[in-house]
């Protein structure tokens, strides 16, 4: 390989308050546009901001989780650049003095060892308002300006340029989001804007020391545009270096469409902006006894209760890893193991029907009708020999559309397993004797032809049968 990638990300958390970081305006999604304002958020002469408390403790629940020290005296600035959903003329943003900074995060490739990513800082800061098009809304030409989204409180989260490939680059997008989303500081919809990415990417020759230049590509949100997004532009930079050209320190954007990125701006240096204090907004001083009470208030980390799941339960790393994707499923999976259930018995059942149950029917965990403990009832049916795992199947179904007893289920519909033998020998022989000619073919070497008679038994049994009877009694018949 000629050429080595550096890529840094910066992440933009969209927090999940009730309330906009300088006032009390709500910030929930999908409203009537400019419903969600007041004098602050339309930066109207005269009105003053009032930093919300509880973005800060976001913050430092952000800071903790990812390994950050917090600053014990932060500062906001303001972030001067003109554009038409900026009415003040300024972002409240912080920069010298963020809230957190010197962090990091651990991500493991399949088949490589786990690699850290610094986290240079996290900041608070205020969103933006948001442009309405012509071509991609109700309005019958030219452009709106929306001002719900104005003042809404975001962390952006820097990461050190230690990323080399788009893979790392999405495996650390993804541990940041399910760390934000387990602590109920994001709802994480990355199609509402909520977890939003942009990537800086350069190129060098290997074995350089200095960095190319960078390109900035802006808000790609989701995780696989970021993968196309990256992949394209350290594309473009090695063809540009190779033909003789130079990359110029620009802003990009992606466009899905053609999975390509394109020139927007200029990129503008941190002198552009002209930050300085923000004169109505005082330092922020954080003592030691609320750090340490937002540190004793932290859940288990999805690390930590992965770790627990492969040294407690002896589950596997990937199942572990599903497990643990999100706070609500790692919860699910823990009350189904309280409720009696095995661990990989139970994670095989999550992973596999309740999963893709879940996406066929757009449903989330939480409004799982199969409860942890009705699934933990039902693997109890399979083991004890009352039910199949075929038959479990059929169970499952009646269980989400009715929400009744696995039990019930099994007697409502007489799905009871047969486990007895002169019964399942009657079905055998049955079969064989309908079946005589291909008896005769396994007989004579075909020895995969077992599995058709397995399949036949348990089709003429109506898949009540007992399937290690099943094959214990057949294997005796035909090589008797």
């Amino acid at each position: 390989m000629k050429y080595q990638p550096v890529i840094g990300l910066e992440v933009h958390v969209q927090l999940k308050t009730d309330s906009k970081i300088f006032c009390g305006c709500s910030t929930q999604f999908g409203a009537e546009p400019n419903s969600q304002t007041c004098p602050v958020c339309l930066g109207l002469p005269g009105a003053l901001p009032v930093l919300n408390k509880k973005v800060v403790e976001f913050a430092i629940k952000a800071g903790l989780s990812t390994n950050c020290s917090i600053t014990p005296r932060s500062i906001f600035a303001r972030k001067n650049y003109f554009y038409p959903d900026l009415p003040k003329g300024y972002q409240i943003s912080q920069f010298e003095d963020p809230i957190c900074q010197h962090g990091w995060l651990d991500i493991t490739l399949e088949g490589q060892e786990s690699k850290r990513i610094g986290i240079t800082r996290i900041h608070m800061e205020e969103d933006a308002g948001k442009l309405v098009h012509a071509d991609v809304s109700a309005l019958e030409d030219g452009s709106g300006v929306d001002l719900n989204r104005a003042c809404t409180p975001l962390l952006e989260v820097v990461s050190e340029p230690d990323l080399r490939t788009s893979d790392e680059a999405v495996s650390y997008l993804k541990q940041l989001h399910r760390i934000v989303t387990w602590l109920g500081i994001c709802d994480g919809n990355m199609e509402e804007g909520s977890f939003r990415c942009d990537a800086n990417v350069s190129v060098m020759p290997v074995g350089s020391e200095t960095l190319g230049t960078r390109a900035e590509i802006k808000n790609v949100n989701s995780f696989k545009f970021v993968r196309q997004a990256i992949e394209y532009e350290i594309q473009r930079q090695i063809d540009l270096i190779d033909d003789g050209g130079t990359v110029v320190q620009e802003t990009r954007l992606f466009d899905p469409n053609s999975g390509t990125t394109r020139s927007m701006r200029s990129k503008e240096e941190a002198h552009d902006y002209r930050y300085f204090p923000d004169p109505d907004l005082v330092p922020l001083v954080i003592g030691d006894e609320w750090v340490e009470r937002v540190r004793r208030e932290l859940p288990e980390l999805p690390e930590q209760r992965q770790q627990r799941f492969i040294n407690l339960l002896g589950l596997p790393l990937y199942d572990a890893g599903v497990l643990t994707a999100s706070r609500a499923l790692a919860d699910y999976f823990e009350a189904a193991i309280a409720a009696g259930g095995t661990a990989k018995a139970l994670g095989n059942w999550i992973m596999g029907e309740i999963t893709r149950t879940l996406n066929d029917t757009g449903t989330t965990i939480e409004m799982c009708p199969v409860t942890p403990v009705r699934l933990a009832e039902m693997l109890k049916l399979i083991d004890n020999g009352t039910i199949s795992g075929k038959i479990a199947k059929t169970v499952f179904d009646e269980m989400w559309k009715s929400g009744k007893k696995p039990l019930l289920i099994v007697e409502e519909q007489g799905l009871v397993q047969v486990s007895d033998i002169g019964a399942i020998e009657a079905v055998i022989d049955e079969v064989l004797t309908r079946e005589s000619g291909q008896v005769a073919e396994y007989r004579s070497g075909k020895d995969k032809l077992f599995g058709f008679f397995v399949g036949q038994v348990m089709k003429a049994s109506k898949g009540k049968a007992n399937p290690a009877l099943v094959n214990e009694l057949l294997l005796s018949k035909l090589n008797g």
